[in-house]
């Protein structure tokens, strides 16, 4: 979502992407008693905050100039995601990187790459008033059958107002043919909209139980006019009819995750209510026990992000009622207790789990994503220490001499159950690796071109008996490479050595945000990422490395490429920033029995090729 972060980095020192952490209050059922909260609440400066407004006096408006504090700390004390950007300062329209705008904007065509669908349609991209906006980003893809769906962050949700679905800024594309073409859904349902929407940063899953399909949406959901508790809320979305005319039919936000922090400032005739802030939250499902889990960052109203977890009851294989009353079609989730008064201008409540506490020097955790365990009904989160807070850009230099480290977080079974707060303090294990951060790389095309992420991605493999984690790391090459690093289930004891480098072969072009999700059926590793094939391009393509061992001690022996045609970056118009996101996705086909993944491997990602930054879609044969 907007990051007005390259020159504004610079110069003050900002948010990376995915990053508004602030503790949210829960926003389960109220408690006689509440626990503390689990990171310290703090107060912020009163004269910080402006005035509410109401819908009667302004319009959508900006969480900076609302004074959010959130939005005050992003840039200089530590970074976020394209949609927390988005709410903290609306559309940042841009132009070509380069001045020569006859340039193509896409490459040659790639021979043997699998056919490439755009999931959304360029006629949507108008608001009700009739602007066109430009860009979508941060895309992720599910699919069951022959159904498939992919959301992405829109920025025509910018430009539009309630009622209207495009005043979403999640959009969504149904597919009924297997990914050969969509239907652009414009955003999701959202009576509500005139109070909270749909921020971005999607997430998706899909589920079979009862012989039906179902997805799952995730995405940040926040204050229209940038005010009160942040949440993430999610859409559960039904698949009915058959064949071309089966349509995707999505209910009204489930809250999965809440502020657990609020204070209330202003003055007596205008009080305010400040909370912390959730971000980059994503999703990923159990379906042996009916279970979904979000994890996410909140930014705490003075720390630089924790780490937190959510779980939601899906009901049973037959699709009836689960043990908190949840079915596919309406989840029950649950996210941690309600608000409780601390002080005299102060709420805090209690996350359902956190996984990581802020760190208190100030270095960021961001990043967070989860995998569970199937077999074991474990939960892995993977996520990163000291993302942005490693440069000169943020906050005050204490986290300079701090290795950055991308960890893996192992939660038992019995942490997970469904009540309002887990049993359990915090994960039992962790594991982490040094990384060598791209964060501080001027990336050409890519806007903002500093502060590029290395979170990791999870996939759990029961047959290899490890949880993965893939991200780009620059200790070989300074554009980056894909690095693998498993674990065992049990201990998280790391299975190789050092990290196996996934790109092959390599020029020295760029080489980032990879993407995994879950192990095929032989429990094998599809990984997918961004590629350049030199350091004097920005033609962009999405490569792979398919059927990769968890326990592989050496590189593959080759690459495929996923796009039939290469994007030149340095010639885009957009009006969200990172202008292609922060993320891509890939998924297996889901299925509801053992070993729950079919055969067919989609793939997400934003691409450039028509010179506005759209999501597309591809699918192959999953590696073996």
């Amino acid at each position: 979502m907007p990051r007005r972060w390259y020159l504004m980095a610079l110069m003050t020192a900002g948010v990376v992407a995915g990053g508004l952490t602030a503790p949210m209050a829960g926003m389960g059922p109220a408690h006689a008693a509440v626990a503390p909260a689990a990171h310290p609440a703090a107060t912020v400066p009163t004269a910080a905050v402006r005035p509410a407004q109401t819908a009667a006096t302004a319009g959508r408006g900006t969480g900076d100039a609302a004074g959010n504090p959130f939005c005050q700390g992003l840039g200089k004390r530590y970074q976020a995601s394209s949609a927390a950007w988005a709410f903290c300062e609306g559309p940042q329209p841009h132009g070509p990187a380069r001045p020569h705008a006859h340039a193509p904007a896409a490459g040659k065509p790639v021979p043997g790459a699998p056919g490439n669908a755009d999931a959304a349609s360029p006629a949507e991209d108008v608001s009700p008033g009739g602007l066109r906006s430009y860009g979508q980003s941060e895309t992720s893809i599910a699919a069951s059958g022959r159904f498939v769906v992919e959301a992405w962050n829109d920025a025509t949700g910018l430009f539009s107002a309630c009622p209207s679905p495009k005043a979403q800024i999640t959009g969504l594309g149904f597919s009924s043919d297997g990914g050969k073409t969509f239907t652009d859904l414009k955003g999701l349902p959202d009576a509500g909209c005139s109070k909270d929407l749909y921020f971005g940063d999607p997430s998706v899953v899909a589920y079979r139980a009862g012989g039906k399909t179902y997805f799952y949406i995730s995405s940040l959901f926040d204050n229209f006019f940038r005010e009160g508790r942040s949440f993430v809320a999610l859409a559960a979305c039904q698949v009915t009819g058959s064949g071309g005319r089966a349509t995707l039919h999505c209910g009204q936000p489930v809250i999965a995750g809440a502020s657990s922090q609020c204070q209330t400032v202003g003055s007596r005739a205008h009080p305010v209510r400040v909370c912390s802030f959730l971000d980059k939250d994503y999703l990923t499902i159990d379906p042996a026990r009916g279970r979904l889990y979000t994890a996410f960052t909140e930014f705490g109203l003075t720390d630089a992000g924790a780490i937190e977890a959510g779980v939601c009851d899906l009901g049973t294989p037959a699709g009836r009622a689960g043990p908190a009353g949840g079915t596919p079609a309406a989840p029950a989730c649950e996210h941690g207790t309600g608000l409780h008064k601390v002080s005299k201008n102060m709420l805090a409540g209690q996350p359902y789990l956190t996984i990581q506490r802020p760190d208190r020097h100030g270095c960021e955790y961001e990043g967070a994503y989860p995998a569970a365990g199937t077999a074991s009904g474990n939960l892995y989160v993977g996520y990163e220490f000291n993302w942005a807070t490693n440069t000169p850009f943020l906050g005050s230099g204490q986290c300079f001499n701090k290795p950055t480290k991308n960890l893996v977080a192992k939660v038992p079974r019995r942490c997970l159950a469904l009540r309002t707060v887990s049993r359990c303090a915090g994960p039992a294990a962790r594991a982490s690796v040094h990384i060598t951060s791209m964060d501080a790389a001027l990336v050409p095309g890519f806007f903002p071109s500093s502060l590029a992420s290395d979170f990791p991605r999870l996939a759990v493999s029961g047959r290899a008996h490890a949880v993965s984690m893939v991200w780009n790391d620059t200790r070989f090459h300074p554009y980056g490479d894909v690095l693998l690093q498993s674990f065992g289930l049990r201990s998280l004891r790391p299975v190789q050595r050092t990290p196996v480098v996934l790109d092959t072969p390599h020029h020295g072009g760029l080489t980032f945000m990879p993407a995994v999700r879950t192990a095929t059926a032989g429990g094998l590793l599809d990984v997918t990422w961004y590629s350049r094939d030199s350091l004097t391009t920005s033609n962009t393509t999405v490569n792979a490395a398919l059927g990769v061992s968890p326990r592989a001690a050496s590189t593959p022996g080759s690459n495929i490429t996923i796009t039939s045609v290469a994007s030149d970056w340095d010639h885009q118009s957009f009006d969200i920033v990172p202008n292609f996101g922060d993320y891509t996705d890939n998924a297996l086909a889901a299925t509801s029995s053992k070993p729950y993944v079919g055969g067919t491997l989609y793939v997400a990602w934003s691409d450039g090729r028509t010179g506005v930054p759209q999501p597309f879609a591809a699918h192959l044969p999953a590696g073996r």
